[in-house]
């Protein structure tokens, strides 16, 4: 039996038009992003909250300890000094002056002393002849006695001729000291990073409250240190001896390793909501092209624990559980479909956190978790895959 053509032609249309409609109805799966998990270290690591900075470990700004007018300069911005070098020097002209009448005057006070330490010789001299003859009965007691006294009384004038002559080197030390103030040495070799003054300017020393900028400053670049504030609630987990990595703008991608070398054993509350602790780091092989310099920004990763040959997946694709909530991800199974999964996890950083149950090696855990459709019991394929 032959069944006519225009019933058969639409019953055809209607089976067209029904698996249209199926395909188009039917659940697309969704590209996402995702993740495989792997086994290797992952570390917990500690950052800092604001840019750290690199600081010399010896910096001096120095300025003389009275004021005056600049009558020496012998540095400029960039000079490398040695410890115990001049700097700069005031007019000191009456100070010089005045050391060298002490120095006279304790020569002189010197002088005095030796001869009344010799008169003193004399004396006793004369009083132990005296004392001879009158044990030969040629000599009075009256003789005698006045001999004895003369040689106590030169004895006396030595003594205080000689603590004339202390006096009168403390005189010296006096002014020697005086001199000094107006003089500024360094106190260690290293390099000059400003200069504050010209020849004939006066400079002052600060008063009480009221900082000046130093007539020298003074840097040490043999030796330098990262400080870096670390977040109050993350310097608990910090240790000295803890392993540190270190970037700076100024070397662009390059990071070098540090140790921990100080934790501050106090909390900084100049901004009441962002308590830190300052750390200082130092870099096991500083650069040195080009060299580094006091004040470059640095960020300091410190790693405070590393768990070796462990699972462990992106952070990014962990939904964090509240309470007794338990952290979670979305795993793409080998039929397409989208699973939450329950985990348990152990170390964290910012890129990588360990799994310690809930999945297994080789499993896919979703990124794009943000994206419409990626929801459990969804359809989904990797981005890098094909519709078939």
């Amino acid at each position: 039996m032959r069944i006519p053509a225009g019933p058969l032609l639409i019953l055809l249309l209607v089976a067209g038009a029904a698996a249209a409609w199926w395909y188009s109805a039917r659940p697309h799966p969704v590209k996402v992003r995702v993740a495989t998990v792997e086994r290797g270290a992952v570390e917990e690591i500690v950052a800092n909250t604001r840019a750290g900075t690199v600081k010399a470990c010896r910096r001096a700004r120095l300025a003389p300890g009275t004021g005056g007018q600049i009558a020496q300069l012998e540095v400029h911005e960039g000079d490398r000094v040695e410890a115990g070098q001049l700097l700069l020097a005031l007019w000191n002209r009456d100070l010089i002056a005045r050391l060298e009448l002490a120095e006279r005057e304790a020569e002189a006070s010197a002088a005095r002393a030796r001869a009344a330490c010799l008169n003193a010789d004399q004396a006793a001299r004369e009083a132990a002849r005296q004392e001879k003859l009158r044990e030969r009965r040629m000599a009075s007691e009256e003789a005698v006695d006045r001999a004895q006294t003369a040689a106590a009384t030169g004895r006396a004038e030595c003594e205080a001729a000689h603590a004339t002559a202390r006096v009168a080197a403390a005189r010296v030390g006096v002014a020697e000291a005086e001199l000094a103030r107006t003089r500024l040495t360094a106190p260690f070799a290293g390099v000059i990073a400003e200069v504050s003054g010209e020849l004939n300017e006066y400079v002052t020393p600060s008063p009480p409250g009221i900082p000046t900028p130093p007539a020298v400053d003074l840097i040490d670049d043999s030796c330098f240190y990262i400080s870096a504030p670390i977040d109050e609630v993350d310097a608990a987990r910090v240790r000295l001896g803890h392993a540190a990595r270190v970037t700076l703008d100024a070397y662009r991608d390059r990071e070098f390793l540090g140790v921990v070398r100080r934790i501050a054993p106090y909390v900084l509350d100049q901004e009441k909501q962002a308590r830190t602790v300052e750390v200082e780091v130092v870099i096991a092989h500083p650069p040195d092209d080009p060299p580094l310099l006091a004040g470059y920004s640095a960020d300091v990763e410190i790693v405070t624990a590393v768990a070796e040959d462990t699972l462990s997946i992106p952070t990014a694709a962990i939904t964090p559980g509240l309470g007794d909530v338990p952290d979670a991800v979305l795993v793409l199974e080998a039929d397409g479909r989208l699973v939450s999964r329950d985990i348990e996890t152990g170390l964290a950083n910012w890129e990588r956190t360990e799994v310690t149950a809930g999945l297994a090696a080789g499993e896919q855990v979703v990124l794009s978790t943000d994206r419409e459709g990626v929801e459990p019991g969804g359809l989904a394929v990797p981005e890098e895959a094909r519709d078939g």
